[in-house]
């Protein structure tokens, strides 16, 4: 129970509440809560705002007096920045030539305004950082533009460069190599091919392997970027460079927006394809050529979209409606494209099914080879050096050397006699020296191979060699003097079965008829076994023997040919107006008779003429060719007469007697008149350069700067080179001398094996210090791989360019070459190349847009069509100089090198560390090159696989 005095406080309570709530309401409560609230917080925001104000005045009395005035520069700058931009006024010299500076400028504001500009102005509008970037890339172009004008380009476009190409060449070739000889069950890949090739990169260059910066794009952004810095902290000054922010907005521009698009772009094979395609736009495509990379080819791919084409234009040619004589037309053009689709099928099924492609190997098992005559293969010089390898091989090599040696001493000995006779008429009298060499030079040729001493002997009737040698005792020496052993070397190699009838069953005699483009290739015919119908394109070869039925029964006595001019007309190809004569030809044997109709211009009548005198001399005197004229087309008077001319010549070819005296002739006159294309065989540049090359083919009294023929023994050769024919004294002694008496070794010796060192590092020593000859001897040596083919053809080759450098230019040759290096480094030159390259990468001053890529029908067709164009442009000459099939590996071969991308970029790369180095020759570009290069894979490998087999050697130690 609560007491009295409680009750008494909690009911006075109570009851006050209650009054207070019916007095003010229930809601008093909420009222009363906001006023004291209220009543706080302005009670603490007015001592916020006083104590703040009291704080800012002792702050201010403060720095007055304890702090020291402030500068007015910062007043100044505040100022200046709130005033209105002014214009930049930018040095738009750069070169020196207002040639280049113009497109330069241009240049640096495209990249600017496609690589800066579209961003930075959504940050800010303030220019004087687009200027320093300006004026950063201006800087680094004076510099670059100052050093090229310092440096001697010549070196590294003759020499530098054409080695770098060589070597990429090279490598490429020994990965090939690799590749075939791992497995020929496996055909490697392309991803196989690329992998040898860095393996041998490495194993070539020893110090550097650039396999990650071509396969791998992260390492290759990064190479650039490293490179570009490099560059930059050689072009910029120091305060440039060392400003960070600048330097790296610089460095991408050049990597990522420059060097990278410009490297994929060269690096591209189907932009490649296209340039090869451009750069030899003028010269028409052959069939011959096209038909030949179609037998060639080994891609599937390229195969299949010339079929397809083949296919959309067949149904295109058969949807038309013509009538008349367009019908003709049409079914001509039918018939051709059935054919090539026959082609491709064909060749599709045998690289499917795995059977063997190989021409010569086909060939050789059930082709149907020709038949080449021992004397025609001793006077070309394709043939001559597979028939001298396997004379070598049988151990008949001395029958061979004696027969070029003798043949070679009458032409020598024909010349000289000449001279002598013109000097005497001069009133200068050398007989007895001219003599004296002569009769030294035919001893030397006895001892060497006649005399019981000489080893190996040439083994003839004693009675000659004693007729010989009684002579040589009693008489002076004339050119005929070795012709009745001659005679007889030459009898005993045709019919002996060790030499020239074994050679026709020999695997080289097959590679011969290749290189002589005489091989019938029966991938084609319906079955392995050659049954059913072959193609074969007409042969080109410097020994033009026709392959066809046509040919081979012509020499029988009973058919008949008989052929005349039916018609002339007159064409116009490419601007250029000729006549064109439609030759009627007969046919006819006991039971049949054919006719058709072949055309032909008056240049293939004087090609054959050409050839069938070279072959039978004795025609020279009987055939008589109508000279060339030029002719109106108007002039139909002139036609008629030089068709009757042509009719009287065609006459008195196809003369039953003129065929009996000359029975190898029928092959000739055979492949003239066959209805088909005809195959020119040699030019006259090509019969010029073949006097060069073979000097045993005339005694080529008529040419003024002719090759004196010396043949050595054995490996030497037989040709050596004179400036003048007419310098008969000691120096021919001495090199006749030397022809004859010194034997160099069959074999050359080397301290390391060439094919593991760079290219110019295999320049001969004895080769003139001539830089044109240099660069065409790398060339041909590792486009057409010539270090592997006999040396006698190489030594060939070798003098035949000197003679050709010498004969054309003289000692003005280096000039030449100095001025069209200084050509290509103008002003004007180079101001074309950066207008090209701002054209291309901005036409019409816009970015160009990514260029789509192609379908890959197009690029397989494109590849063809770029085959085609290079096997079509290689001239007849080259041919005859290294043989058809030589030169279609080679230009194939370098085709092919440029179809991956990788080894694209890998040789673009060495082009431009060569370029470096020659630019900035007193710093250590190598060893840059190097270390950026030190993180590959193949540099590991070969590293370690050094140290595992240099291990052994040392614990012997």
């Amino acid at each position: 129970m609560m007491p009295p005095t409680s009750l008494s406080i909690w009911g006075w309570g109570s009851l006050g509440i209650v009054l207070f709530l019916i007095t003010f309401g229930p809601f008093v409560i909420f009222y009363l809560t906001f006023y004291i609230l209220c009543f706080v917080g302005g009670g603490l925001v007015v001592t916020l705002l006083f104590g703040k104000t009291n704080s800012e005045k002792y702050l201010e009395q403060c720095e007055h007096s304890f702090l020291p005035p402030t500068s007015t520069g910062v007043p100044k700058c505040l100022e200046e920045m709130k005033r209105e931009a002014r214009t930049i006024k930018i040095d738009r010299r750069l070169t020196g030539a207002n040639i280049i500076d113009e497109p330069l400028q241009q240049v640096i504001q495209f990249s600017l305004r496609d690589y800066v500009q579209y961003w930075y102005y959504t940050l800010s509008d303030d220019e004087s950082f687009l200027l320093e970037i300006r004026q950063t890339l201006q800087n680094a172009l004076i510099q670059f533009a100052t050093r090229s004008k310092e440096i001697d380009w010549q070196p590294y476009f003759t020499t530098r460069l054409v080695d770098d190409f060589g070597t990429h060449l090279r490598v490429f070739r020994k990965a090939q190599q690799k590749i075939t000889e791992k497995d020929d069950q496996v055909k490697g890949t392309a991803e196989d091919l690329v992998d040898t090739f860095f393996e041998v990169e490495v194993e070539m260059e020893k110090e550097v392997c650039r396999d990650l910066v071509c396969t791998s794009p992260k390492d290759e952004e990064g190479f650039l970027r490293d490179l570009c810095e490099v560059l930059l902290y050689l072009l910029l000054p120091p305060g440039d460079f060392q400003n960070k922010i600048m330097r790296y907005f610089v460095r991408e521009i050049l990597a990522r927006g420059i060097l990278l698009p410009l490297i994929n772009q060269l690096s591209d094979p189907d932009y490649i394809n296209q340039y090869v395609i451009w750069m030899i736009r003028d010269s028409n495509c052959n069939y011959e050529a096209f038909m030949n990379i179609i037998k060639l080819s080994d891609n599937i791919g390229e195969l299949e979209a010339v079929r397809d084409k083949a296919a959309e234009e067949l149904q295109y040619l058969r949807s038309l409606d013509t009538a008349g004589d367009d019908i003709n037309t049409i079914k001509n053009q039918i018939n051709s494209l059935l054919f090539v689709k026959k082609v491709c099928d064909s060749r599709i099924q045998r690289l499917q099914s795995g059977k063997e492609i190989n021409t010569v190997k086909l060939a050789a098992n059930f082709g149907k080879l020709c038949t080449v005559p021992l004397d025609s293969i001793l006077v070309d010089n394709v043939a001559l050096q597979f028939f001298m390898d396997y004379m070598q091989q049988t151990g008949g090599q001395a029958h061979l050397f004696f027969w070029m040696t003798v043949e070679g001493y009458r032409v020598t000995a024909q010349q000289q006699l000449e001279v002598l006779l013109s000097r005497q008429r001069d009133g200068k009298h050398q007989t007895n020296q001219t003599k004296g060499l002569l009769r030294a030079a035919a001893v030397g040729i006895y001892e060497q191979y006649l005399s019981e001493k000489a080893s190996p002997r040439v083994t003839v009737d004693d009675y000659l060699v004693a007729k010989l040698a009684d002579t040589l005792n009693h008489e002076d020496p004339t050119p005929e003097i070795f012709d009745d052993i001659q005679r007889k070397v030459y009898e005993l190699m045709l019919r002996d079965e060790r030499f020239y009838p074994s050679f026709r069953q020999n695997a080289l005699y097959v590679r011969m008829l290749a290189e002589l483009d005489m091989l019938k290739d029966p991938s084609f015919r319906g079955s392995d076994d050659g049954d059913g119908e072959s193609f074969n394109g007409s042969p080109t070869g410097s020994i033009n023997l026709s392959l066809d039925d046509l040919s081979n029964v012509s020499s029988d006595d009973s058919v008949q040919l008989h052929a005349y001019i039916s018609d002339t007309g007159v064409c116009n190809d490419h601007g250029k107006t000729y006549a064109l004569y439609a030759i009627t030809v007969h046919r006819r044997n006991l039971n049949s008779e054919e006719m058709w109709k072949t055309y032909r211009r008056y240049s293939d009548f004087h090609d054959f003429h050409m050839r069938i005198t070279e072959q039978f001399e004795s025609l020279s005197s009987i055939l008589k060719l109508p000279g060339k004229k030029t002719f109106n087309n108007m002039d139909r008077d002139f036609l008629e007469k030089r068709k009757k001319d042509l009719n009287a010549y065609l006459q008195l070819l196809l003369a039953p007697e003129m065929m009996k005296a000359s029975p190898a002739l029928a092959h000739y006159v055979c492949d003239f008149l066959e209805n088909k294309a005809y195959s020119k065989g040699k030019g006259d540049f090509a019969r010029k350069m073949d006097t060069f090359v073979n000097p045993l083919r005339n005694s080529m009294r008529n040419v003024s700067n002719a090759v004196k023929s010396l043949p050595d023994s054995l490996a030497e050769g037989m040709t050596k080179m004179s400036d003048n024919m007419g310098k008969m004294s000691e120096r021919l002694g001495q090199d006749i001398k030397q022809s004859f008496f010194k034997v160099p070794p069959l074999i050359p010796k080397t301290d390391s094996d060439p094919e593991h060192r760079r290219v110019s590092a295999q320049l001969d020593d004895n080769v003139d210090d001539n830089i044109p000859l240099r660069v065409m001897l790398l060339l041909m040596d590792e486009v057409f791989d010539l270090k592997e083919r006999n040396q006698w053809l190489r030594r060939n080759i070798k003098n035949l360019l000197q003679q050709l450098i010498r004969a054309t230019y003289g000692d003005t040759i280096n000039r030449k070459i100095v001025d069209h290096v200084d050509w290509m480094t103008s002003p004007e030159q180079v101001a074309d190349s950066v207008k090209r390259f701002r054209d291309a990468f901005w036409p019409n001053g816009i970015l160009a847009e990514t260029v789509p890529c192609r379908d890959k029908s197009i690029r397989m067709r494109t590849r063809v069509a770029g085959k085609t164009k290079l096997l079509a442009i290689m001239p007849d000459e080259l041919k005859h100089i290294i043989g058809a099939e030589t030169t279609r590996k080679g230009i194939l071969r370098v085709f092919e090198m440029f179809q991956h991308n990788q080894l694209n970029r890998r040789m673009v790369y060495v082009f431009l560390e060569g370029f470096l180095e020659t630019l900035f020759p007193q710093y250590k570009f190598r060893e840059l090159f190097n270390k950026l290069h030190s993180r590959s894979k193949q540099m590991q490998k070969y590293k370690q696989k050094l140290q595992t087999t240099q291990a052994p050697s040392l614990q012997k130690r």
